[in-house]
Order: C-alpha cells, then structure tokens, then sequence
C-alpha cells in the first residue's frame, strides 16, 4: 500500500513511496505517460542525491531515521512541467538503431544516455513485442516517462526494425540530459570548492550539513545561452576538427526551437558552411527522407518546414553563406519545396469520408546536380495511388526551380529575402562545392 500524501506538508520531505504516489496522481492526465516507481525503481538511485522527472531534477535528502526522502514541492513543480508539455503522436523521431553509432552520442558524457539505454534494452529484451510486456524487475521507465507505451516499431522492405518516438518526448529526453549534466556539474563544482577551503577534518554535524546543502533545490545550474551567429561563415571541415568544440556547442540551446539543449552542428553539405548548433529533434525534423541518393519522399514534416514554421526555418537554411548569396536551398530541400509548394495544385485527390484527400504520396527525383544547374532535372510524381496509378505531375528545370523559389521567398519571408542576393559573396568560393559526403551514421544526414 502507497503511503499517504498529508495535504499541510507542500514544503516539507515526504519519503520515497509517497513520492511515487504523487507523481503518479499528479501526472494521471499527463499527454506523456508516466510510469510508477520513479523514485523507487531502476534506473532510478536516490542514494546519488537526485532523481529525475521529466526534465526536471528532484534532489534526494536523508532525514531522520536513515530514510531518504525529497522535497514535496519539487515533486509537484515537476509534475507541472510535464503536464504542460503537448504531445502530437504522428509527429515521429527515428531513435534507432543506427549502422554506426553517432559521433555525438560516442562521445556523450551524460550519465543517462537515454537513446543508448533504449535501444540496449529492446535488443536485449529482444524488440518492443516482449518490452511491451513489462517484465517484472526490470528497468522500463526513463526519468519517470514510461516510454513504451509510446514507442513506435517500423520495418524498412521487411528486413530492418526501426523505433521511433513521438519528437515532444524526444525534445525532453535530451533536456533532461543536458539538466542532470548540469545539477551533476554543479554539485561536483561545490564539493571541490569545500575541499579547498575547509580543513580536512570536520565534526559529524558539519559533514551532515555540508551534504544537506550539496543536495539543496535551490542550488545553481547553467542556463542555456541563445545562438547568435557566433559561428556564421565558418567552415565546417575547419570547425570540426577545433578542439573544445563539442563543448561549446553544448552551451548552447537549439538554433531552431530555442528551447532543447543543442547536440549537433548543422551544416549545409553543398557549400560546407555551418548554419548552427541544434537539437536532435530539430535535426531529424529538417533531414530529407531519402529513398535513394537523388530520390526522396515529400514527408509530412514538410508542413512544418514550408507552411507553420517557414520563416524559423529559411531564416535557418540561410544562415549558410552559400544557400544565402544564391537565394537557394540545397537541392534535396529544393526539390521537396518545388514537389510540395510549386507543384502542389497539380496534385491529385480523392474522395474520402471527410470529403477529399490528397492523393497518395509526394516523391520528388532529380537527374544531374546542382553543380550542372542546365543539366539537372526535377521530377515531382505521386507513388502508392489508391487507384493503383503512379503518375508524373510536373517536370521542373533546375534553374526555374530556383527562380521560382527566389519569387516565393520574396513573398513569404521578405525579411529573409532582403538578407539574401547575389551581391552578398563575402569569402564567398568562386565554385560551387560538390556535396558533401554524410558520414555521422544512417538516418543524421544534414543537407
């Protein structure tokens, strides 16, 4: 039996099963599903001096009697946090497994590693189909989220397994990260500085003390510093290779959504200038999906990209010097532009219940390059028809793609437009670059 809550004791230490009570009852009409034992189960250790809910850190206390216990307050505060995030469940993020591990993951010093803790599991566990049935004893919940009820399993040609998770989950997985990086960061900070200027030896009551005030709620933690060009026209060949650079970029928040902790350096692989620092989730949001190297599929997420979140986005892509002197976009996201924006009245519908749908699904292919703009060729077709057709809705020119872009852009985002321009070629290369090889690992191309 759960212990009880006494409703006079909002500032006070409740234990560690009434803390899970709470959580549970506070978070009951959470969009995120939250699990039971959050304080009481793998992986969390209250012993360590905190435990983490949502993206929020809960410091651990031992009070009287040897029992640890934590601040009612900072239960409830984070459950506030977590009822406010919204969650759109067709709004996916690919969390593995990858061919070759991340660069940025490889090197992650963060002890949660959520993405590596996930994907273990289900390949130990043996896929979702036998996680799903949560096995007594073991580990299922991550920072008190329990992730599979909302894990996603897709097969690519009926040979590889894919999961993938809603990206609101995704954006506070990594924050969490970047949060319990910082308390840890912070607390070790504290201790080194009482070591150095307190004597060796002190009595009992002091050491008690110096470790309540260790795990003290209100001690600091590093904010997030917003992106502001810092890095614009470097290149990210030269960049890269920069040592300290990984820990530079994790001051920052995303260059996009400005609120998760950024983890990779986005950078234009057709003139290899950095855009900025953002998050995984706004990194998987912009990748094209390729179907072959010059072949893609005009994904929902373009909505986003081209309608809701337009100006964020150019302004983005812009920031590459190159894309910016040519009032362009790399060609994978042109070619998604020109198949979902200029080609969009050609396409087809069909009748539905709730009147009329779009027709199948957007493919956009393109022959040559944009190193040979006479030569390269758009090629906008609708694949998996209802009726069975498979038809080609438009053939596009590269450099009238571009032009039409150019006339767009002036109409959508003329801040963005007025920025732009063929007489802005500071450092600019004479030539064009070719496309740069992606080797960060399967489904983290940045074009």
């Amino acid at each position: 039996m759960s212990e009880r809550v006494m409703p006079g004791r909002a500032d006070g230490l409740i234990t560690l099963g009434a803390a899970d009570a709470l959580w549970v009852d506070l978070t009951a009409d959470s969009a995120v599903p939250t699990a039971s034992g959050a304080f009481t189960c793998s992986p969390a250790h209250a012993q360590v001096g905190y435990v983490l809910l949502g993206s929020h850190v809960v410091t651990t206390v031992r009070a009287s009697g040897g029992r640890w216990s934590v601040p009612e307050v900072e239960v409830r505060r984070a459950a506030a946090e977590l009822n406010a995030v919204g969650m759109d469940r067709q709004d996916l993020v690919r969390i593995g497994p990858f061919r070759v591990a991340p660069s940025q993951e490889r090197n992650e010093e963060t002890p949660l590693r959520w993405r590596q803790r996930i994907t273990g599991e289900l390949r130990e566990l043996g896929g979702p189909e036998r996680a799903a049935r949560g096995e007594v004893g073991r580990p299922y919940h991550l920072a008190g989220i329990d992730w599979r009820q909302i894990l996603v399993e897709r097969t690519r040609d009926g040979t590889q397994r894919t999961w993938w998770l809603p990206r609101a989950v995704v954006r506070l997985l990594d924050a969490t990260e970047h949060a319990e990086t910082q308390w840890v960061h912070a607390v070790r900070t504290r201790q080194a500085s009482a070591a150095a200027t307190e004597p060796p030896i002190r009595p009992r009551q002091a050491r008690d003390a110096d470790d309540r005030q260790t795990t003290s709620p209100e001690g600091p933690t590093a904010s997030l510093r917003l992106y502001n060009g810092e890095l614009e026209g470097q290149l990210y060949s030269v960049l890269s290779r920069k040592p300290g650079t990984s820990r530079r970029m994790a001051g920052w928040a995303c260059a996009v959504c400005r609120t998760a902790p950024a983890a990779v350096l986005d950078h234009c692989h057709e003139h290899g200038y950095v855009r900025a620092p953002v998050c995984q989730s706004c990194n998987t949001q912009e990748r094209p999906d390729h179907l072959y190297s010059n072949d893609i599929r005009v994904a929902n997420r373009y909505t986003r990209l081209f309608h809701t979140d337009t100006d964020h986005w150019l302004r983005h892509w812009h920031r590459c010097t190159g894309c910016r002197a040519r009032t362009t976009l790399p060609l994978p996201h042109l070619a998604a532009w020109t198949a979902h924006i200029a080609c969009r009245s050609l396409r087809p519908t069909h009748r539905a219940p709730r009147g009329r749908e779009p027709c199948g699904v957007l493919r956009v292919s393109w022959t040559g390059s944009q190193n040979a703009p006479r030569s390269c060729l758009l090629t906008v077709a609708v694949d998996f028809c209802p009726s069975g057709e498979h038809r080609v809705l438009a053939r596009v020119p590269y450099r009238e793609a571009a032009e039409r872009f150019g006339v767009w852009l002036a109409e959508t985002a003329p801040a963005v437009a007025a920025a732009a321009g063929p007489d802005r070629v500071d450092d600019l290369p004479a030539q064009f670059r070719p496309v740069i090889a992606d080797t960060s690992g399967e489904g983290l191309a940045l074009f």
